[in-house]
């Protein structure tokens, strides 16, 4: 057997490798596999692993990891499928930006409409805060929160719900509008959305990270009546668990 050599790496032009991984394990089996893979991931920066026992029968352990390196990314993945468990389901993506994000000359547009007496001022207050916006998607530190939900989702092709067969700027339109209702939850909710077109079989994956589950429910509700996700949006199966260190996810799904 050829043994596995090091590579120089897979990082993209920008943005980081996100994988999910929905695991059944082997009860009694040894975790030690998982523990040395996950751990030696970790010790990296800027990796980072959420681990957490998944609510309901569907699988024992989910973990999610993000990485700049995708070659590190497969590796840490593969060994972790190398310990006595079985995937149930799994997820690639990369963290990006919208391509529907508000412009400078959107900003600029509606700060005349508003009557702003200091457009300069204002815009340079807009234009950090949009770096921060940036930065944050693209490299993304994930905060601790109690529990986490994830589901992956596509916009519609049928007929009378093409999403594809908009013009940009009623894509736009609607986009903005979606945004507007996920930010009535800000502090309250964690979201990551990562872009997997052309790299796994849904074209987004939604991460929600919370302590109380109950306004997981309530986001995800509420944007249900957004025209976005009601005309448009298609949906995976949805995943949800209560987040742990790395040794109490292991110990609670019976591993050893």
């Amino acid at each position: 057997m050829g043994m596995d050599t090091d590579s120089d790496g897979v990082v993209m032009g920008h943005g980081w490798g996100v994988v999910h991984l929905m695991l059944r394990v082997r009860r009694g089996g040894n975790a030690e596999v998982i523990r040395e893979a996950i751990t030696r991931f970790s010790a990296i920066e800027p990796n980072q692993a959420i681990t957490f026992s998944v609510l309901g029968g569907r699988a024992d352990i989910g973990v999610m990891l993000i990485a700049p390196d995708l070659d590190a990314l497969d590796r840490c993945t593969k060994q972790i499928l190398g310990a006595p468990v079985r995937c149930v389901a799994s997820f690639f993506s990369v963290t990006e930006l919208s391509e529907y994000t508000t412009t400078e000359a959107d900003e600029r547009a509606r700060l005349a409409t508003d009557g702003t007496e200091d457009v300069a001022g204002a815009l340079a207050v807009w234009r950090d805060r949009m770096a921060k916006y940036h930065h944050d998607r693209l490299y993304p530190r994930l905060p601790n929160r109690r529990v986490i939900a994830f589901y992956p989702m596509s916009k519609t092709r049928l007929v009378g719900a093409n999403w594809y067969q908009l013009d940009f700027a009623e894509r736009k339109r609607l986009m903005l509008g979606h945004g507007r209702v996920g930010r009535k939850y800000a502090g309250r909710v964690v979201q990551l959305i990562t872009g997997a077109t052309g790299l796994d079989n849904w074209e987004w994956g939604v991460t929600l990270l919370a302590d109380d589950p109950t306004v997981i429910k309530d986001i995800v509700y509420e944007m249900r009546f957004d025209e976005v996700s009601a005309v448009y949006g298609e949906f995976g199966p949805f995943w949800t668990g209560l987040v742990m260190d790395l040794g109490d996810t292991l110990s609670r799904s019976g591993l050893s």
